[in-house]
């Protein structure tokens, strides 16, 4: 038992390095799965903004004199706008603080030789 409370702390010194190197497992691929389908998604909720003001704009071509057509395609336009905007601002936001924080998708910086 005495040989055992000797050795452990250097044990544990041996093994610090596979510590530090298993740290990059499972997180690092959920981060990245999460990242790409964020990816993946926005330009979608981008394009359906945009389809929404665009078909708003039809809508309040087409109705002529009809004040409730106009009221209602008035609005699709406002929901258009009013997301495309928060999409944009969200985005922004993000980018600032990504480079703001100095976080990045490059992974472990690797020594210059």
């Amino acid at each position: 038992m005495i040989k055992i409370k000797k050795a452990l702390p250097y044990a544990l010194v041996a093994a610090a390095p596979f510590f530090a190197l298993a740290q990059t497992g499972q997180a690092g691929i959920i981060v990245g799965r999460i990242r790409n389908l964020v990816n993946q998604i926005v330009p979608i909720l981008l394009i359906i903004g945009t389809v929404v003001f665009l078909w708003g704009v039809i809508l309040y071509l087409t109705a002529g004199a009809d004040e409730e057509k106009r009221a209602n395609a008035r609005s699709l336009m406002i929901y258009g706008l009013v997301g495309l905007f928060v999409m944009v601002a969200v985005w922004g936001i993000v980018k600032v603080l990504v480079n703001f924080f100095g976080v990045g998708g490059a992974g472990v910086p690797t020594g210059v030789i």
